[in-house]
C-alpha cells in the first residue's frame, strides 16, 4: 500500500474512537495515526503503549493508548465543542487538569466465587463478565492493595452470585461496602470482622438487601473538605480524585472573590461549600438526607459560616426572589443537569454563577439558557479526573 492510501486520524470521538478526515471511526486509533482501507493502524507520535495489562478488555479505561497531549486535547475538546454546539465561546479556556495515575479514591468492583476460587475486578467493556484484576493503574495504592485480599475473601465466603464491592478512601483509611453479600451465620460474620481488622479498614458495611449496615468502624469515618473533617455516610458521593477536587474548589474560590453570601446548590457533603467559607456565608443546599446532615453537623463545628438546607432542587428549585438574596451561586448537579434551577437563576438578578458539571452535554444545554438571559461564559476549564476514560468534567464561570 502506498502512502496516499493511508488516511490520517485527526481527532478522538466522544467514545474514544479515532476519527479520520473523511469521518471514518477507527477503534484503537489516536490523532497522528495512519489508517489503511482495512482499518490497520500505523501508530503516530501520540500513540503509546498502554500501561495496564488489562487494557482493551477491561471496561474501565478507553484511552490508555493516547499520550498526555492527546488526552489533554480530547478532554478540552469535549468541553469546548459542547459549548460551541450551543453557540457559546468562552472568554478564557484555562489549561486542562488531568488527574495523575494511581490517584482514584473511589472504585466499584465486582466479585464472583468460582470453582477455582474467585474473580474480582471491573466488568469487560459491553459485557457482564468480570476482568480478574492483577493491577489497576488508576487506583490509589491503598485501594489497589486490597484487590488480592478481597479476592481471597470472596473465594472463601462469597455467595454463588455476583457481589458488589465499593471502596472509598477516607481520612481514616479505606471504607468497603459489600452489596448482595449475605453473611449467614457466626463464622462468616467473624471472618468479615477479622478481614476488616487485618486490612486496617476504616469501615466495613454489608448490604444484604436492606441498605448498608455497619459491621466495623473503630472510629467515626470522615473526609476532609476545604480543611474541615466531614462525617462520611456509607456510600456517600465524593469527587473521584483529591487533586481534581482541589483544582475545581480553587477555581470556584478565585472566581467568587468578593461575594459575601453564596448559595452552593446540589452541595452534597459540602465539597465546595467548606472551601468557600472563609470571609463569607455559604448556604449548602442538598436533597440527600445523610449528606445534608453530615454537612450540617460539620458546618456547626466549623464555626457556622456554612449553613445547610435540606431541599430537593429538582422538585423545588430556589425561586428568583430567593436567589436574589445571594451575591453569587455555585451549582454542581448530577449528570442530568439542572434545567429547573437554571431557569430560576436566569430569571433572578444574580450576576455571577459558577457551574461545575460531570456532563458537558447537559451543562451546554443549561449554559444556553444562561446565555439567553444575558450571561457570558467568562471562564472554562476541562477536568479529566477519570484518567484514560471518556468521562469528562468541567468547571465554568458565567457573568452578566
Amino acid at each position: 500500500m502506498t502512502a496516499p492510501d493511508l488516511e490520517p486520524v485527526i481527532r478522538l470521538a466522544a467514545k474514544g474512537d479515532g476519527v479520520t478526515a473523511s469521518g471514518r471511526h477507527v477503534a484503537g486509533a489516536v490523532p497522528g495515526d495512519l489508517v489503511d482501507a482495512n482499518g490497520a493502524i500505523t501508530p503516530g507520535a501520540h500513540h503509546v503503549a498502554p500501561p495496564c495489562r488489562h487494557f482493551g478488555v477491561c471496561g474501565g479505561c478507553q484511552l490508555q493508548h493516547a499520550d498526555e497531549a492527546a488526552l489533554a486535547d480530547f478532554v478540552t475538546g469535549r468541553v469546548v465543542f459542547a459549548a460551541r454546539g450551543q453557540g457559546l465561546e468562552a472568554g478564557a479556556v484555562l489549561p486542562v487538569h488531568l488527574s495523575p495515575p494511581h490517584t482514584r479514591r473511589r472504585a466499584g468492583l465486582h466479585g464472583l466465587r468460582t470453582a477455582k476460587g474467585a474473580v474480582l475486578g471491573y466488568r469487560e467493556g459491553g459485557s457482564h463478565r468480570i476482568v480478574d484484576l492483577a493491577e489497576c493503574t488508576v487506583l490509589a495504592p491503598a485501594l489497589a492493595a486490597l484487590i488480592g485480599p478481597l479476592r481471597s475473601f470472596v473465594a472463601a465466603y462469597g455467595p454463588k452470585a455476583m457481589v458488589g464491592i465499593d471502596l472509598t478512601l477516607a481520612d481514616q483509611g479505606v471504607e468497603a461496602n459489600f452489596s448482595h453479600f449475605p453473611l449467614e451465620g457466626l463464622g462468616p460474620t467473624e471472618a468479615a470482622l477479622d478481614f476488616a481488622r487485618d486490612q486496617g479498614l476504616a469501615r466495613l458495611t454489608v448490604d444484604q438487601g436492606y441498605g448498608p449496615e455497619t459491621v466495623w468502624e473503630p472510629e467515626p469515618v470522615t473526609v476532609t473538605l476545604g480543611g474541615v473533617p466531614v462525617g462520611l455516610p456509607p456510600g456517600a458521593f465524593l469527587q473521584a480524585t483529591r487533586d481534581a477536587e482541589a483544582r475545581m474548589a480553587a477555581d470556584a474560590a478565585d472566581w467568587l472573590a468578593g461575594a459575601r453570601v453564596v448559595a452552593d446548590l446540589f452541595a452534597g457533603l459540602g465539597t465546595f461549600a467548606f472551601g468557600l467559607r472563609e470571609g463569607r456565608k455559604v448556604l449548602a443546599v442538598e436533597a440527600e438526607r445523610a449528606a445534608h446532615l453530615a454537612c450540617k453537623a460539620a458546618g456547626t463545628r466549623a464555626g457556622g459560616q456554612v449553613l445547610a438546607l435540606h431541599r430537593d432542587l429538582f422538585r423545588s428549585p430556589l425561586q428568583p426572589e430567593e436567589l436574589n438574596r445571594f451575591d453569587a451561586v455555585l451549582l454542581d448537579p448530577p449528570r442530568a443537569g439542572a434545567r429547573a434551577q437554571v431557569a430560576g437563576i436566569a430569571r433572578s438578578t444574580l450576576s455571577r454563577v459558577v457551574y461545575v458539571s460531570c456532563n458537558p452535554s447537559s451543562w451546554a444545554r443549561d449554559a444556553a439558557v444562561l446565555a439567553e438571559a444575558g450571561f457570558g461564559l467568562a471562564k472554562l476549564r476541562a477536568v479529566g479526573q477519570f484518567r484514560w476514560s471518556t468521562h469528562v468534567e468541567l468547571v465554568s464561570l458565567f457573568e452578566r
